[in-house]
């Protein structure tokens, strides 16, 4: 008896693929450059030129070996921290940062004395001396740190920005951290709590150029680093880190975003340190023409005295800025070098707190 031909079985209909959206998620609203007025203006550029000139001293004193250990200056990125931090609330805001640190506690108006002393181990220090350059701390001002490993700084900040949530205090957390440190596995687990809880977070990328001695193009596979939180759905914003006008408008969009409830902003500044990594850093991995078509072309602190200049600022004013401000960091030095050194029972202080 013949077999009946077999019935062919048509294929399951593959179902339409669904075109990827433009992007996964809303985003903040495009930042404009800041509408400073003209005082606003003479205060940027009065606390950017605090940290240049304080920064120079602390080299000075570091050569001198009156400071000791690690050393990382802040110089030729100060338009990121005033810019920054000049958009946060003071009285319920935190901040957290890595080692290179004093120019972020400068842009927060903590004593520039208490900060050069905790640079030279005096007990007068921020940190009673103890901490010295990379970790320094200021509960009042609610400053975190300051921290020494490399993007430990990041997942501690998520964790502040738990604590506001879990609080309802209406406060937004902002962690600072490198391009090196943006790719530490702890920068990617923070990344997806933050946005899984919608913590009111600014992550903040400080983009250098250089992660220690490695450029970001050689070290990271994706170097447009403010794409960095797009698996996590955080939206981010690159920002010319060397105009404090640009990173202030910038700062007041993302803070408009996570004060909203939204989860959290990614960003990426992008800025240029004119010294090393640290002091102990020779930079042979990069020309002194490189480096010096950086401050030729892009200064943070020259680009603001010509929209000053434009906005009727008196070339003499600039004079009168800069014999202040170098009062002012040859008096800190002069109190860091005459204040005496911790007592050696400051050894076992801080250590441990019992909770009962």
């Amino acid at each position: 008896m013949a077999k009946a031909p077999a019935r062919k079985t048509a294929a399951p209909k593959k179902p339409a693929a669904t075109p990827a959206p433009a992007t996964n998620r809303d985003r903040p609203k495009d930042p404009a450059p800041y509408d400073a007025t003209p005082e606003e203006l003479e205060t940027f550029y009065r606390e950017m030129l605090l940290i240049r000139r304080f920064e120079e001293k602390a080299g000075q004193l570091y050569g001198l070996g009156l400071i000791g250990g690690f050393c990382h200056l802040y110089i030729g990125q100060e338009a990121v921290a005033v810019g920054l931090q000049s958009a946060l609330d003071g009285e319920k805001d935190s901040v957290i940062t890595g080692y290179r640190d004093h120019g972020h506690m400068l842009a927060y108006g903590i004593d520039p004395k208490v900060i050069m002393a905790e640079l030279t181990g005096r007990a007068a220090g921020i940190s009673r001396g103890k901490g010295g350059s990379m970790h320094m701390f200021s509960v009042e001002k609610k400053f975190y740190g300051g921290h020494g490993i490399v993007g430990a700084q990041v997942s501690l900040g998520t964790g502040l920005a738990f604590g506001h949530k879990y609080r309802g205090d209406g406060g937004v957390a902002m962690a600072y951290f490198g391009d090196g440190a943006s790719n530490q596995g702890q920068v990617y687990e923070s990344f997806n709590m933050a946005e899984l809880w919608k913590l009111p977070i600014i992550f903040v990328i400080e983009n250098n150029q250089y992660a220690m001695g490695t450029s970001v193009n050689r070290s990271s596979a994706e170097d447009q680093l403010y794409r960095r939180g797009e698996s996590f759905r955080i939206p981010g914003m690159q920002v010319d880190g060397m105009d404090v006008l640009a990173v202030r408008g910038a700062a007041e969009a993302a803070l408009e975003w996570v004060r909203a409830g939204k989860g959290p902003v990614l960003m990426e500044l992008k800025t240029y340190r004119y010294r090393g990594h640290s002091m102990s850093d020779p930079a042979k991995y990069r020309s002194r023409e490189e480096v010096q078509a950086v401050r030729d072309k892009s200064d943070a602190l020259e680009h603001l005295k010509k929209v000053m200049l434009d906005a009727g600022i008196a070339e003499e004013r600039f004079k009168d800025l800069d014999k202040e401000i170098r009062a002012i960091v040859a008096e800190a030095a002069d109190f860091a070098e005459s204040a005496p050194e911790p007592e050696l029972h400051e050894l076992y202080t801080d250590v441990l707190v019992e909770q009962y």
